[in-house]
């Protein structure tokens, strides 16, 4: 066989390898939320493009189902505290958006802080990009939840993942107003 002929095998066998790679299931702390859980599936990377990195992927071409991959902590240690939630995301034909996602929850389950980053979100085919969330952690709180949401078909991968306390000249990132409901009618 040919030098070249060779290479081009073992460079085809690698990449059937890479895209065969079993994942690993998600760390216990771990888990899917959402509308539609049941059309994601999700799992830890194995491969050498994935470098361990969680995932979700669509399992169907239901282009209005979203999942999210959350983890959910106690929020008695930062009380009183500005929390970031940081990881990297990459995507591969992510038809609506993939982002960041944290809320504080009080003790009766009520969110007392929401943010996603749907305002910068991370759409189609992209390489590693950097999200975050800032939010506060009011006296009331009793929980955080975190993760990543994937909107639509497609993948959505996240590594590393950081979550830590910041200054106060950190801002707190906010909810983009919803358009005021008009009094009357235009007509």
């Amino acid at each position: 066989m040919k030098p070249h002929y060779i290479l081009a095998a073992a460079a085809a066998a690698t990449t059937v390898l890479a895209l065969a790679a079993t994942p690993a299931p998600l760390p216990p702390s771990w888990h899917m939320t959402g509308d539609n859980p049941d059309k994601f599936t999700a799992g830890v990377d194995t491969s050498p493009e994935g470098r361990g990195a969680k995932f979700l992927r669509s399992k169907t071409n239901d282009p209005d189902a979203w999942a999210g991959l959350i983890q959910t902590v106690q929020a008695q240690r930062y009380l009183g505290q500005r929390v970031r939630f940081r990881a990297r995301l990459r995507t591969e034909a992510m038809s609506k958006w993939a982002g960041l996602w944290m809320r504080v929850d009080a003790a009766n389950g009520k969110p007392i802080a929401f943010y996603n980053t749907q305002n910068q979100p991370v759409k189609g085919t992209t390489g590693w990009q950097e999200r975050s969330v800032v939010l506060d952690v009011p006296s009331n709180a009793a929980l955080i939840v975190f993760g990543a949401i994937g909107a639509g078909t497609g993948q959505v991968w996240m590594e590393p993942v950081a979550f830590e306390t910041v200054g106060r000249d950190v801002p707190v990132d906010r909810m983009p107003a919803q358009a005021a409901i008009p009094t009357t009618p235009t007509l």
